[in-house]
């Protein structure tokens, strides 16, 4: 199968609103959770604490209404108990400080007036209607008009420091903004935990099942009838169990038939080629060609035996591993002729891989690369547990249009069975892998990236 031509253009990653893919707490479900506790709870804190200062802040207005009310009414009252040929005449023991009584003309007749608000009780002695001001934020004025029982009309003039109203206002604010700090913090912390208690053992069941499907194919939870939510989980989950196994087993079977009638014309065709390699009448053309067929034939037959392994397992690996020189000396074997293929591998560079799957890995790459440029060039570096095989070629690179497509089985742009490179990447993955389109090479055409287990001796 072909897949180069343009060079591919940038592929948006796509978005995924629930569940980051790094494994992260950041972008799950708990954590949106307790994200929205935490603003909710901030929200509702935040009205609580102006709702709190709203009504706060009527009853202050209130309460010096009232007091300025009171005082004005004992002063009145004592001021009715004056001899009318006395006129506006005010016992001092109810004159508090900041308290002024005037008579019809404005004079001051009982009371002292504070300094700082001279102007405003002078303004306010001659009203003929009760007012009520308040000077520069700090105090509240009251003027009331009164006429004695004796008939002598007055004003009594009234001052209030807002000064303590104000204090009282202000520590119920601290106070509020503390609880609401408080409740908040205890919500989210609430959350959190109820969270992770109830979370967690979903998170552990979904990580079990994925287990089991691979390994484990009759283990169920079997949680019991679906009491709770929990309870449904489960059994929803012993049923796509049940669903994974049987189509694990069916390809298991498929590929077990598979293998078996691909390994009864394989013995028949290495059975004929060694028989007729016993011949001594071969001349030496013929008999190499025997041994291209006899070699063919052993590597069909490893190949078919480690497909039908992995098939079986979804997993590889190779305590001893094999040397990628090696495995690339068995790729270019069967390379067009004419095609330059420069490799930078260090000597040492081993794969934790049986040989046959890691020359499965790589021979579609190469050839893919080789049918379409003229030079392809092999280099490795080393990543943690990993070894990078990078296949950069001059072709025309990978059209944007397949550059998502190119994995997937039955795709192709030349006349091929779309299989290589899925199956490629399929044997990669389960030795712990990956296969990946990287982009543009510097040769111009198109970069391939095999992420293989393994390692590179020191020194190599």
């Amino acid at each position: 199968m072909s897949t180069h031509g343009p060079p591919p253009e940038p592929v948006a990653r796509r978005r995924w609103s629930w569940r980051r893919d790094d494994g992260s707490d950041a972008g799950t479900f708990r954590r949106q959770l307790v994200v929205s506790t935490a603003v909710l709870g901030s929200l509702v804190a935040l009205a609580l604490v102006v709702v709190v200062q709203v009504v706060l802040s009527g009853a202050a207005a209130s309460a010096i209404d009232r007091v300025l009310q009171d005082r004005a009414e004992v002063v009145v009252d004592a001021a009715d108990t004056a001899p009318a040929a006395a006129g506006v005449v005010v016992p001092d023991a109810v004159l508090d400080p900041g308290v002024a009584v005037y008579d019809q003309s404005g004079a001051l007749v009982a009371g002292n007036v504070p300094p700082a608000q001279q102007d405003v009780f002078s303004d306010l002695s001659t009203t003929a209607d009760p007012q009520s001001r308040e000077v520069d934020d700090t105090y509240a004025v009251l003027a009331r008009p009164f006429t004695t029982a004796a008939g002598a009309p007055g004003v009594v003039v009234l001052a209030e420091p807002l000064g303590p109203y104000e204090n009282d206002e202000r520590m119920a604010l601290l106070v509020s903004l503390g609880a609401g700090a408080v409740i908040v913090v205890l919500a989210t912390l609430l959350a959190a935990w109820a969270s992770r208690r109830a979370l967690a053992p979903v998170a552990r069941m979904a990580a079990t099942a994925a287990d089991w499907s691979a390994h484990d194919l009759d283990r169920r939870f079997d949680l019991g009838p679906p009491g709770n939510e929990i309870r449904a989980l489960g059994g929803t989950l012993d049923g796509l169990l049940d669903r994974v196994r049987s189509t694990i087993r069916a390809e298991q079977r498929l590929s077990a038939e598979l293998a078996h009638e691909l390994r009864t014309p394989l013995t028949t065709i290495q059975a004929t080629a060694d028989l007729m390699a016993m011949r001594t009448d071969l001349d030496a053309e013929l008999r190499h060609d025997l041994e291209q067929i006899q070699k063919t034939c052993r590597d069909m037959g490893a190949t078919v035996s480690s497909l039908l392994d992995l098939a079986r397992t979804d997993h590889v690996s190779d305590a001893t591993g094999c040397s990628l020189t090696g495995v690339l000396d068995d790729v270019a074997d069967h390379l067009a002729v004419g095609v330059a293929l420069r490799r930078d591998v260090p000597a040492g560079t081993v794969l934790d891989l049986p040989h046959e799957l890691a020359v499965r890995v790589l021979t579609p790459v190469i050839s893919n690369a080789a049918r379409v440029a003229d030079h392809v060039e092999v280099t490795v570096e080393a990543s943690g547990s990993l070894v990078l095989v990078h296949v950069s070629d001059d072709g025309p690179g990978v059209p944007p249009a397949s550059a998502a497509a190119i994995f997937q089985p039955g795709f192709s742009t030349h006349d091929s069975s779309g299989l290589g490179l899925p199956l490629a990447r399929r044997v990669a993955r389960s030795a712990g892998g990956e296969l990946e389109l990287a982009g543009i090479s510097e040769l111009g055409g198109a970069t391939f990236v095999a992420r293989l287990p393994g390692r590179i001796a020191p020194g190599a």
